[in-house]
């Protein structure tokens, strides 16, 4: 496979970046009510303020973007690793249904496991591809991790709420 055509490459970026966009807006649109809803939520000390996650994530669905952009835009892009990307971006969309609009936070908790796992697979395959677009997702499982650590914990404290 030759080197993809400057404008094809422009028009591939652009092209991730609105898919990113879309499995973010489907997130923001569950959670509409989630300021009230996290407001009235008992947090540890440890938890970030509401006002912090829309700039996190929008961070890092930008640095998403341009990390699956990065595979895409490689000769040797495997499909499997652009289909774990996008299968984890909707998995990602799912999880603030389920927290803040359906208020299951089990089952919350339960798939931000799996997204866990599928962004591990995501990255490895990344890896394989492109280190920078791998090191690229590495704040989104970090930021994961914690915000794993954080549905399970006020799961368990909110049972009346969750």
């Amino acid at each position: 496979m030759t080197q993809r055509s400057s404008s094809a490459q422009l028009f591939g970026l652009l092209g991730w970046l609105l898919v990113v966009s879309v499995a973010a807006a489907l997130g923001a649109f569950a959670s509409v009510e989630a300021p009230q809803f996290y407001a009235q939520l008992s947090k540890p000390s440890w938890a970030p303020p509401g006002w912090l996650f829309g700039p996190v994530w929008t961070t890092l669905y930008l640095l998403m973007a341009v990390a699956a952009w990065l595979v895409w835009r490689t000769p040797a892009a495997s499909k499997t690793a652009l289909v774990l990307f996008v299968v984890q971006l909707a998995v990602n969309a799912l999880w603030s249904w389920l927290f803040f609009a359906w208020h299951l936070g089990g089952l919350a908790t339960a798939e931000i496991l799996l997204l866990w796992l599928l962004l591990l697979a995501t990255l490895a395959a990344f890896w394989r591809i492109s280190r920078t677009a791998a090191l690229l997702m590495l704040p989104y499982l970090a930021w994961v991790s914690f915000a794993g650590l954080l549905a399970w914990t006020v799961w368990r404290s909110n049972p009346a709420l969750l």
